[in-house]
């Protein structure tokens, strides 16, 4: 069986770990930080924290926003749960929206009808990797500031709709020749071990906001934050006579151990000049081969402003059914090849409905899904493998289909 999305464990990964493991120092320390700072130069953007999870991040950022009971978080219908979960723990709304009908992204005129004086943030989702139209964000923040309704101080402070960018899946894509992670107040970037950049579990938390916020100050708040309101961390406190500490908060415990640091040092130090590379070649391939088939949907990687990361490749098949769409993923799944789907939308899930949501009131989140097929994209994935695959797959649809 050729599997879905195994990580890149290799001899050079695991002998980062082990000396990490030697070193005597596992959790968060020298590593973490470092892997900080070499984000925040490859990202160009002003101040990262590494955390265990991305939505943790997603979290932490709606905290420290002071989103709570009574506010809308607009969000999009078609993405992982984890997007929509964040905001219900804060105890705000989520608000969905539809999809684009092109590359799966949130829809921003559809962005901009949802927009109430309750709404406090955006939270859009590079959704497989590929930048969603952040100037036409912006633009709508900017024309809400007369409307929008500040509670807490850091609301009051920045004076407009937060931008939170879930770019779970698009470390490495860039937007007008900036790479995610600069392009927006807060992204959220997830290293989960399906991801392109690994740490095993994990994520990252990227500052770029506006005068008169200071990113160092709120990333100092919320290393806090994510330590349970403690004010210095393990590192910190290894400096002689300095083992004195507050608890000025009840924050959380979500930081990144140094263990999972190490992976992602090595994923970094490859991902242009390896991951990416080959991953673009394999989505390269895949479009040459179904390119050839008029029943195939294919996917939006690149365009005059986008790249994405590279990290989905969300395979659209035309004029069928969800029933139909699963069969051809279980005929494929005969053929001894993993595929999968990306996503069911949110108000297709239980909790979700019981809050009142309908599907039918997101029409192209709805028709993306009921016809997509995720395919293997991998960095270890062989050529001889892509032949099976795109064989795999058109046979099946033939089968299927037509």
């Amino acid at each position: 069986m050729i599997p879905f999305s195994p990580p890149r464990i290799d001899e050079k990964t695991i002998e980062a770990v082990s000396e990490t493991l030697r070193s005597g120092w596992i959790t968060t320390g020298p590593k973490t930080k470092l892997l900080e700072k070499k984000i925040v130069e490859y990202c160009g953007c002003r101040s990262v924290l590494c955390l265990n999870s991305a939505t943790a991040g997603l979290e932490l950022a709606l905290r420290w926003f002071e989103v709570g009971p009574g506010d809308e978080v607009i969000l999009p219908a078609y993405t992982y749960t984890a997007t929509a979960n964040v905001v219900i723990h804060c105890g705000a709304t989520p608000v969905f929206a539809d999809s684009r009908t092109d590359d799966f992204n949130i829809n921003t005129d559809s962005i901009a009808q949802k927009i109430t004086n309750r709404t406090k943030v955006i939270m859009p989702v590079d959704f497989g990797g590929l930048p969603c139209n952040y100037d036409e964000i912006i633009k709508i923040t900017e024309l809400n500031k007369k409307i929008f309704n500040p509670r807490g101080e850091n609301q009051k402070k920045l004076g407009r709709i937060l931008i939170l960018a879930d770019s779970a899946h698009s470390f490495g894509g860039t937007y007008k020749k900036r790479r995610t992670g600069s392009l927006v107040d807060i992204s959220v970037f997830s290293f989960h071990a399906v991801k392109n950049l690994t740490t095993a579990e994990g994520g990252a938390l990227t500052l770029n906001l506006p005068s008169p916020f200071e990113n160092e100050v709120i990333y100092r708040e919320l290393n806090i934050k994510s330590l349970h309101g403690q004010t210095k961390d393990a590192l910190a406190k290894t400096k002689k006579g300095e083992w004195r500490y507050d608890i000025i908060e009840a924050g959380y415990k979500c930081n990144m151990p140094d263990i999972l640091a190490a992976i992602g040092l090595v994923e970094l130090e490859r991902y242009d000049t390896e991951t990416k590379q080959r991953r673009r070649q394999i989505v390269e391939y895949y479009q040459n081969e179904f390119g050839k088939y008029d029943w195939a949907e294919l996917p939006v990687f690149k365009d005059d402003v986008r790249e994405s990361s590279y990290h989905l490749y969300p395979l659209r098949i035309k004029n069928i059914n969800e029933v139909k769409r699963d069969s051809v993923i279980q005929k494929v799944f005969e053929k001894e090849v993993s595929v999968n789907v990306h996503f069911i939308p949110l108000p297709m899930m239980s909790f979700y409905k019981n809050l009142g949501f309908k599907i039918e009131d997101y029409p192209v989140a709805w028709d993306n899904y009921s016809r997509e097929i995720t395919l293997p994209v991998y960095y270890n994935l062989t050529d001889e493998q892509l032949k099976t695959i795109v064989a795999a797959v058109t046979n099946s649809v033939k089968e299927v289909c037509l």
